[in-house]
C-alpha cells in the first residue's frame, strides 16, 4: 500500500522565493522538506492566472482539456463577462451577485468540462479517500449544500472538502476563513483543518491550497520584503500539519508530499486599459483582460478578423506577444512581424499557447504583457508598484516543485495529477494531457 499523499500549493511562490526562504534560515518545515525531497523548476500554463493554473493542476490537464480560459472571459453562449475575482470593483463592474455565483458554483459545476477529470475523482472512483481544502478547482463526487443559512444551491467536491467554511464535510473548529484576507484568515483557516484532518489521518489524498504568498506579492512585489514575511507565516502553515503528525519524522513516515506553486509573479510598474486600442470597433469585439493576460473575442458581426487584431497592437509598448490560430497553425505575433509559436524563446511556449488556443471559451487573439506592464481589469484596478502574473514570460510562469516520497519527476503543472495516481497505482485517465501523447 503506497504512501498516503498531501499536496501543498503555495499560490504565486516563485522559485527565487521559495530559494531566498530556504537560504534564510527561516522556513524551518520547508526547509525539512526541501531537505527529504527532490526539487525541480517547473512550467505552469497560458494564461499562467489562478483559476487556469489550480484547475490544470487539479484536473492534469491544460485549458484545452478543462475549458477554464482565464480570470475573465466572455461567454459565448450566455453573451457575458464571466469574472473570478481579478478585484472587487472588477467583480461589481462585471455584476456582483453573477460574479460570486460564477466563483463559488459555476467554475465548477459549468464550465469546467465534463470531459475533464479531477483528481478527487480518479481516487474516489478508485476507492481512495480524497480531500482538498480551498483550492478552487473542487469538483469531486459527494453533494454538499452551503453551510450559511438561506443558501440552498449544491455544489459536488471529493469525501473531505473544506472551501474557506462555506462547505464543509466534517466540523473541525476551524475559525472563519474569509474574516481578513490581509491578515491571512483563508490560510489560518487550512491550517486549522489540515491540522484537524492529518491528526485523524482522515484521508488519503489531500490538496491543501494556500493563498497569502501570492496577496503579498500582489502588495509588495515577489522579491519585496512583505513576502519574504508573506513564506515564514506559510511555512507555520505547514509545520501544523507536520506537528498533527507527532513531528516532521513522523509525518514523512505516513504521508509522501509534493509541493508547489501555481504560477510565478515578476513586478509591474506600469498599467494600462487595453480596451483603449480597439474602441473604434468596440462593437466588434469584446476584451476581456487581467493582470497580465488577455482575450480578445470578435462577436458575431465583426468586420474584422484575429491578424486584423494582433497587428492593432504592433509597438505597443504593453504587449509582449499576440497568439492566433490560423486553420491548424498557432501564429505568435511580435516586434510586429508574424512566426511560428515554435520560435518563442519563453519556456514551454508552444505547448502552452497550442493548448490556450484549444479552449473553445478563448478569444481568438491572446495577449501576452510585456515585462513591467499589466492590463488594467474591467473595475480599472492593477497591481501597478507590486507584483502580478499571466504571461508567457518565464517569471510568471516557472514554479517551484518539490517531492518528497515519489518516484515521479513532473516538469509542467498538468503532470502532477498524473504523478499522483500513478503513486497510488491508479490509471491515468486519457483526458490527463500529460499522459495522453500531448508535448
Amino acid at each position: 500500500m503506497p504512501r498516503k499523499l498531501v499536496l501543498i500549493v503555495i499560490d504565486g511562490m516563485t522559485p527565487a522565493a521559495f530559494e531566498r526562504a530556504l537560504a534564510s534560515g527561516r522556513v524551518p518545515a520547508l526547509s525539512y522538506l526541501a531537505g527529504h525531497g527532490d526539487y525541480r523548476p517547473a512550467t505552469s500554463v497560458f494564461p499562467s492566472l489562478t483559476p487556469v493554473c489550480l484547475t490544470s493542476i487539479a484536473t492534469g490537464a491544460g485549458p484545452g482539456v478543462h475549458h477554464i480560459p482565464s480570470l475573465v472571459w466572455w461567454n459565448r453562449q450566455e453573451r457575458r463577462i464571466v469574472e473570478y475575482g481579478s478585484s472587487f470593483a472588477a467583480l461589481r463592474a462585471a455584476g456582483l451577485s453573477q460574479s460570486v455565483t460564477d466563483t463559488i458554483f459555476n467554475m465548477n459545476e459549468r464550465h469546467l468540462s465534463r470531459d475533464a477529470v479531477t483528481i478527487y475523482e480518479a481516487l474516489e472512483d478508485a476507492g481512495f479517500v480524497a480531500g482538498a481544502v480551498n483550492i478552487t478547482c473542487y469538483r469531486g463526487r459527494t453533494r454538499y449544500l452551503p453551510t450559511l443559512p438561506g443558501l440552498h444551491r449544491a455544489v459536488h467536491g471529493p469525501r473531505r472538502f473544506f472551501f474557506y467554511g462555506l462547505f464543509e464535510s466534517d466540523r473541525t473548529g476551524a475559525p472563519f476563513a474569509v474574516r481578513s484576507r490581509r491578515a491571512g484568515s483563508p490560510d489560518a483557516y487550512a491550517s486549522a483543518v489540515g491540522r484537524w484532518l492529518v491528526t485523524r489521518d482522515g484521508f488519503d489524498f489531500l490538496a491543501y491550497y494556500l493563498s497569502g504568498f501570492d496577496f503579498a506579492s500582489h502588495e509588495g512585489g515577489p522579491d519585496g520584503e512583505e513576502a519574504d514575511r508573506s513564506l515564514e507565516q506559510i511555512d507555520a502553515e505547514v509545520r501544523a500539519l507536520l506537528d498533527a503528525a507527532g513531528g516532521p519524522d513522523e509525518f514523512l513516515e505516513r504521508y509522501a508530499v509534493m509541493l508547489l506553486s501555481d504560477h510565478g509573479q515578476t513586478p509591474v510598474d506600469r498599467a494600462v486599459r487595453l480596451e483603449a486600442s480597439f474602441e473604434d470597433i468596440a462593437r466588434d469585439v469584446v476584451v476581456a483582460a487581467s493582470n497580465r493576460a488577455a482575450q480578445v473575442y470578435l462577436l458575431p458581426a465583426a468586420r474584422v478578423d484575429a491578424a486584423d487584431l494582433a497587428r492593432r497592437l504592433d509597438g505597443h509598448p504593453a504587449v509582449d506577444v499576440t497568439l492566433r490560430r490560423e486553420g491548424d497553425e498557432v501564429v505568435a505575433r511580435r516586434d510586429g512581424a508574424d512566426g511560428p509559436v515554435e520560435k518563442l524563446d519563453h519556456p514551454d511556449a508552444a505547448w502552452r499557447a497550442r493548448s490556450a488556443l484549444a479552449n473553445p471559451n478563448a478569444g481568438e487573439l491572446l495577449v501576452s504583457a510585456a515585462e513591467g506592464w499589466e492590463l488594467t481589469d474591467l473595475g480599472g484596478r492593477h497591481h501597478a508598484g507590486g507584483g502580478s502574473h499571466g504571461s508567457l514570460v518565464a517569471g510568471d510562469s516557472l514554479v517551484p516543485l518539490l517531492t518528497v516520497g515519489l518516484q515521479a519527476e513532473p516538469r509542467r503543472i498538468t503532470e502532477v495529477a498524473p504523478a499522483v495516481l500513478e503513486h497510488f497505482g491508479v490509471t491515468v485517465p486519457g483526458p490527463m494531457e500529460a499522459f495522453a501523447g500531448v508535448g
